[in-house]
């Protein structure tokens, strides 16, 4: 999913989450079924010729929640924000979805596709890139823009790796693929996820986790032509996990 991985330059607001705070992201729930978009939150669209996934607030199980429906498609919702991992480390969020990508391939570009994606989008320096990194990133921002982001998480549903896999994403090695949840065991059921993006940047890039600065949801399924129907529930970052909150 070239297009997408190139088009995430954002610009941060002012949010901050200060120390010990619970962030609410992607407060869906709070919104009625139909309407519009909660604050903060973007269409992110990608390259000219590409199909848009659609993108609404509906009712599911008497609680609003995102659905995105993918046709051969490709576009995102991008919600830019500016917290600290060390104090907001864990990630939590709920996505349900009801059929997997066949052709999906976590090696490969070809196979770059999932019925849900989740970007954590980090404010890296560039200049603290080895030479080699900093010049070809250098040259991906002369061509896609100066915000492209140096250092990403993106956690994906994937029909075969098992949860916890992760590798580079098969188009940038400035992109971290972790899976979160695998399988068809559990297509059609709300599935909790909670991470430590701050344990998952280190083990991804070998040191501490700058700023957070935005967070994007995904159905991408433009490289193998497939469908997607998948929902999203709330989503937040907390100072702790679930079982001290």
């Amino acid at each position: 999913m070239r297009a997408l991985l190139i088009s995430l330059a954002l610009l941060c607001s002012t949010l901050v989450a200060a120390d010990g705070d619970d962030l609410a992201v992607g407060h869906f729930s709070a919104n009625p079924p139909g309407s519009a978009l909660p604050a903060g939150w973007q269409p992110y669209r990608l390259a000219k010729g590409k199909h848009e996934t659609q993108y609404l607030l509906s009712s599911v199980d008497s609680r609003t929640v995102l659905e995105a429906r993918s046709n051969g498609s490709a576009s995102a919702l991008a919600y830019a924000l500016r917290a600290d991992p060390k104090r907001t480390p864990w990630l939590t969020f709920r996505w349900r979805t009801e059929r997997l990508i066949e052709k999906s391939d976590i090696r490969t570009k070809a196979g770059d596709d999932y019925p849900a994606r989740i970007y954590v989008v980090f404010d890296y320096d560039i200049a603290r890139l080895p030479f080699g990194e900093r010049m070809k990133m250098r040259m991906a921002r002369s061509l896609w823009g100066e915000q492209l982001p140096v250092a990403t998480l993106c956690y994906v549903w994937e029909p075969r790796q098992p949860v916890g896999y992760s590798q580079w994403s098969a188009y940038t090695d400035r992109v971290r693929v972790i899976v979160a949840e695998s399988g068809s065991a559990r297509l059609g059921q709300w599935v909790d996820i909670e991470r430590n993006v701050a344990a998952d940047f280190r083990a991804a890039f070998g040191e501490e986790a700058p700023p957070i600065t935005s967070i994007i949801v995904a159905a991408d399924t433009d490289n193998t032509g497939e469908t997607a129907h998948t929902w999203f529930g709330d989503i937040s970052l907390h100072s702790r996990p679930a079982g001290g909150r």
